[in-house]
Parts: structure tokens; sequence; C-alpha cells
């Protein structure tokens, strides 16, 4: 009898662990989709899943989850913007959803914490997730993992997905915050039934106060524009715009123009903003002034000097437009030298690379011209010798590494730069530094202070022509372009310079168009 009685409560108990669901595995009533489309290489990616990580642990099931990643297809290859590692980044996380789909999202926050490593920080994180990878890493680097991937970017291209992150939620564009608060907050609009739990306790947006400065003169300010995004960000947000010619605006003008910060627009938040956390997407884009905190923003647009094309004194110096010492570097005014092409980009922006890299095929159908090409540099100088690029540091480094390749080898600097852009996100410089180029002399002039100077002289030429997207071409020193194939480039030289031999050699345009786009704006 008491056998009897003992296996009866084994298996009461056994039944009870296999038909009893644990708490929050409940299948819900409701299901809201969400759909990422994201590059994992791109910050702004990673930013968006890093965000959404807490409105999925509160929400469980009740989200319907979707992830793909967003590659481009050229003769027949797929490939993503970001190359060969974000290629392997992304075939981990389709292979992990595949053979871990219940721990599969924790191994793909984990890699994004540190996008930059992306693939490098799969065992890594393997290991702080508790996974299995082999199946995973057998499944990567193998066909099974091409098949994955492309499937993922067939899906992302069907809805029409390039830029990082595209987000649908229940199918429709989303263009909410980006916050925890923000997705759980929006999902949780979307229930048409019973709202999970999860949602009846979110807190209400901080609320954040914006003053923006601007001048209705300034075309390119779009100070408008610009709230209306930064409430992406900080969904509590209000905004105040001023105008420059206003008694109010020209007064919080001059209060901030007295601490160095003359360009509009001016974007100042009260302190409250860093208490948000939203304020971890600017903080790195900040500046404290007093009590307040200023957005850098990259405003070009000084009130106090002569507009160069309104056919009006602005500054009552009795000098008109060009005729203005205000007006020497703006496009408009800027003498025509014939032969010229300056390209301005960002060292370690995808677009930039293609367009250097398309050089080379120019560079050999102009050889026998006596073309005049020049190489110059996006960041701003927030303090004697410290600076800021749209990609952080290790941009900042290469730009002053290709600065010193310029300056020393002026005949050779493209093979730096070109080999150097084969892996453009790699610390491993030095293995580009052959042949004629020397890597004791980059490196002398990288730590000695001489390359801080030259980037320091070189940025200020993007900066006072207002140039803020890479790449951006100017030819003949007045005649601003885009382009990213060799047959766009060649194009345009020849557009103003026609009587140029190189402009009657055929260049193959590619089967496909190149990609369009830019690194800032």
């Amino acid at each position: 009898m008491k056998k009897i009685l003992f296996i009866m409560i084994i298996a009461a108990v056994a039944l009870m662990f296999t038909a009893c669901p644990k708490s929050g595995e409940a299948e819900p009533k409701e299901k809201v989709k969400l759909s990422f489309h994201v590059m994992s290489k791109c910050p702004y990616g990673a930013q968006v899943m890093t965000g959404v990580k807490p409105a999925l642990e509160k929400l469980g099931k009740a989200v319907d989850f979707e992830l793909n990643y967003i590659g481009n297809e050229a003769d027949g290859k797929w490939m993503p913007m970001h190359g060969e590692q974000e290629l392997k980044g992304d075939k981990i996380s389709v292979c992990a959803k595949k053979y871990a789909p219940k721990k599969y999202l924790d191994l793909v926050f984990c890699m994004a914490k540190d996008y930059r490593k992306i693939p490098d920080n799969f065992e890594s994180c393997g290991k702080e997730t508790s996974m299995d990878i082999s199946k995973i890493k057998t499944c990567a680097e193998g066909e099974e993992g091409e098949k994955l991937v492309v499937e993922s970017y067939k899906a992302s291209k069907a809805k029409g997905a390039s830029g990082s992150p595209t987000i649908y939620l229940a199918d429709k564009p989303y263009q909410g915050g980006r916050g925890g608060n923000d997705f759980l907050r929006s999902i949780c609009e979307q229930f048409k039934t019973a709202k999970p739990e999860a949602c009846l306790s979110i807190p209400e947006p901080t609320k954040i106060k914006l003053v923006m400065v601007t001048d209705k003169r300034c075309v390119q300010c779009q100070a408008e524009r610009l709230a209306q995004n930064l409430k992406g960000i900080f969904p509590g947000l209000t905004a105040e715009i001023l105008d420059y010619a206003d008694a109010k605006g020209k007064a919080e003008y001059d209060k901030f123009a007295a601490q160095g910060h003359k360009l509009l627009p001016l974007a100042i938040f009260d302190a409250d903003v860093e208490k948000d956390e939203g304020y971890a997407k600017i903080s790195r884009f900040v500046i404290k002034a007093g009590d307040k905190v200023l957005l850098r923003i990259g405003g070009k647009f000084d009130p106090t000097k002569e507009i160069c094309d309104n056919k009006i004194d602005d500054t009552a110096n009795g000098k008109i437009d060009c005729d203005d010492d205000d007006c020497k570097e703006e496009m408009v005014c800027r003498k025509e030298i014939k032969n010229r092409v300056d390209l301005f980009v960002m060292s370690q922006c995808p677009y930039g690379v293609m367009a250097l890299d398309a050089m080379k095929e120019v560079l050999d159908a102009f050889k026998g011209d006596k073309l005049d090409f020049n190489v110059n540099f996006i960041a701003t100088e927030t303090e004697p010798g410290k600076f800021n690029a749209l990609h952080g540091q290790p941009e900042v480094d290469e730009n002053i590494r290709e600065l010193c390749a310029i300056k020393h080898y002026p005949k050779n600097y493209m093979d730096y730069i070109w080999c150097r852009n084969k892996n453009i996100r790699s610390d491993e410089w030095k293995s580009c530094a052959t042949g004629a180029i020397k890597a004791d002399v980059i490196e002398k002039c990288f730590s000695g202070g001489e390359g801080v100077k030259l980037h320091s002289e070189n940025i200020k030429i993007a900066n006072s022509m207002g140039i803020g997207g890479s790449p951006t071409w100017i030819i003949n020193n007045n005649q601003k372009a885009s382009g990213i194939s060799a047959a766009d480039i060649q194009r345009n030289i020849c557009a103003h310079n026609p009587a140029l031999k190189g402009c009657t050699k055929t260049i193959n345009a590619p089967e496909k168009p190149a990609p369009k786009g830019g690194c800032g704006g």
C-alpha cells in the first residue's frame, strides 16, 4: 500500500511539473507584432536592440517580435553595409534563432552591447548567456548560415528597409522613442483587449523643456524638424522655438554666444534632461553650460555675419555679399580652380570608404591629366586638440593617421588609404604602412603632436564650408557634387572640366547602381 501511495505521489508531482506552465509562459490571448530591421554593426541598430530589451522581458510572449537584418545584393551575392565582419555576426544571430529559439535574443542583446566587437564577442556572450554554441557555430560557418541570412536580408528588402533601424509596430512604421519605457508604452497602446500587467505601471515620460534659438534667414537650420526628432528620444519633451530677430531670442543667443556658442541653431535643455533614460543617447553630444545642457548639433549659421547671397548688407559695414570678408569661404563666393577635386569624408563611414575606393579607377582614367585630388576630413574640435567624430575616437585616430600619410607621402598616401579601407575599423593599421610608407614615420606624426595639428587645420575646411555629409565632393573649388561609383565621380569631374583626356575614357558603371547615401548631413 505504501509503495502504491508513493508511486501515486511521484506521478502527481511529475504531472504537475509537465502540465502546469511556469508563471509568464502561458500563451496570451492577444499579441502585438513588433518588427526590427537592423544592421548589427550599426550603432543605431545596436542602440534600439538595447532599448527594446526591457520591454520584451516585461511583456514576454505578448509581443510577437521579429528580427531581420539589412543587406545589399550585387552580382548575386548578399553583403551588409559593414562588410564581412557584420555578415558573420548576422549569420550567428539567424543560426542562434534556429537552434536556440528561446534564448537567442539573450545572445543578440549581449553582442549588441559591444557592437564594434561583433562577431568576435560571440563565444564570450555564449558563456555569459549559458548557451551551447556548438550547433550555432557549425550553422554560421556553413551553407545553412548563408541560406538563413539571405532569407533575413530578403525579408528586410521586401519591407523596403534600407536604413538601420527600420521598425514596424503592428505593421505600421514606428516613430516613437527608443528607450525601454518608450517601447513599453508604445506596445501597450496597441492592445485592444485586457492589457498585460506590465502595462499598468509604466511611469509617465519625464517632462523635458527644450529651448531652440534659430534664425528665419537660416534655410538649413530646420529647428522645428530637429525638435520633432528629439521628441522621438524624449516623449515628454516640450519645445519653445525662438528667433534671433526677436528680443527674447536675441537675449537667449547673446547669453550663450558669450560662452562661445555662436552658431545656430542652438538646442538648450534644462539640466533635468540628464534624469531621463533618453539622455544616454545624446550624452556624447552635449556640452554643459552652467545649469543648462547644450546639444552639439553642428550648427553652421552665424547670425552676426554677412549672408552671402541675399544682396543685403547684413553687417552694415558697407560691403554686400561676396565683397564682405565673412564670405571668403562660402561656396557661392569661391573662385574657380580648374581640374581641382576635393573629397570630404569620415574615414570610417562606409559610404566614404566606397568613394575613396572608387578613386582608384578614376585616378587611373585621369593619369595623363593634371588632376589635383585632395582628401579632407569631417569632424569637430570640441577644445584645443580634442575632437569629436561621428564614428567615435577610432575614426578621429584614423583621420589623423591618414593625414600623416598625406603630409609625408603625398605621392603614395592613397595606397595606405586603400589598404586600410579593406578593414577600416581594425586597429591593425601598421600592416598598411609598407613600401615607401613607413610605420614609424606615421606613428611619430600621430603621437608627437604633428598629426593633431594637421587634423585641427584640415577639418576647418569642411566646417567653414558647412560640409557635414560623407562623402561630399567639391569640383573646381566651387561646385558641390555627390557620388560613390567611379562612373558618377568621372561624370561630375567632366561636367566642369570637359577638356580632360580622362573624360574620353570609359569607366564601366556597375551593372546595378551604386548605393546612394552618406554619413552625417
